[in-house]
């Protein structure tokens, strides 16, 4: 258990707790603010003679973790998985093009573009509580940089030329997380950005790429019908 609290804290971020559901302990992880994860381990046994002596179980609290789509979330606790297991086994990622946009990540990088020219003066200190990130209006556009693991940083840049551009940074990136998760992780922070422009600019005609950005139980709460894929 001490060397799994280590990973926890030391690597990830998180911190191990029981959360009342008689597990036997619970790894929690903010993803963004108001938006947490809790991986919930529970040992029984082979009490039922079907060969699963324990399980994982997921479940998410804050005040936002409704509008973050499941797809965004689930892969986020995959790479933590995955994260974890790389540790414990001493491997270093396999992918390391960090420095290199997959056709994925051109086509978010385009797709997502539009919305960020609503973002003004009054958003800054705004979005940056809301994405948990340090964001810099740089006079001819914005600079947003988020810590995703202790010492590893997403740094998303965007001009007043209309152009978005993405970078990961860190000492230890290379030996931690590996560009393929990092693109997602990339993604997950541009996904969260345009959740956060939706929900200040409401009384705008909004592109309907900022809406799919949200859950569909938000969606439909929020009766956007229309713009359900």
């Amino acid at each position: 258990m001490d060397t799994l609290k280590k990973i926890i804290t030391k690597y990830i971020g998180g911190k191990i707790e029981n959360i009342g559901f008689n597990e036997d302990w619970t790894i929690t992880i903010e993803m963004f603010p108001e938006v947490n994860i809790h991986l919930t381990y529970s040992y029984f046994g082979d009490e039922f003679g079907d060969g699963i002596t324990a399980e994982f179980k997921c479940y998410f609290s804050g005040e936002r973790a409704t509008i973050v789509p499941g797809e965004d979330s689930i892969t986020y606790v995959d790479i933590i998985f995955d994260f974890i297991e790389r540790i414990i086994e001493h491997k270093e990622p396999f992918e390391k093009s960090y420095d290199k946009k997959t056709d994925l990540m051109k086509k978010v990088l385009d797709q997502r573009l539009e919305p960020f020219t609503l973002l003004d003066d009054k958003d800054q200190k705004k979005i940056a509580a809301f994405l948990g990130a340090k964001v810099w209006n740089t006079g001819n556009g914005w600079r947003i940089k988020k810590e995703v693991f202790p010492g590893i940083f997403i740094e998303l840049t965007y001009d007043n030329k209309e152009k978005l551009n993405i970078g990961y940074t860190g000492e230890t990136l290379s030996k931690k997380v590996g560009s393929y998760h990092m693109e997602f992780l990339g993604i997950f922070l541009i996904n969260h950005i345009l959740r956060y422009i939706t929900l200040n600019n409401l009384d705008k005609e909004l592109p309907d790429i900022c809406y799919i950005m949200f859950s569909r139980y938000f969606t439909k709460m929020k009766n956007w019908k229309h713009n359900l894929m």
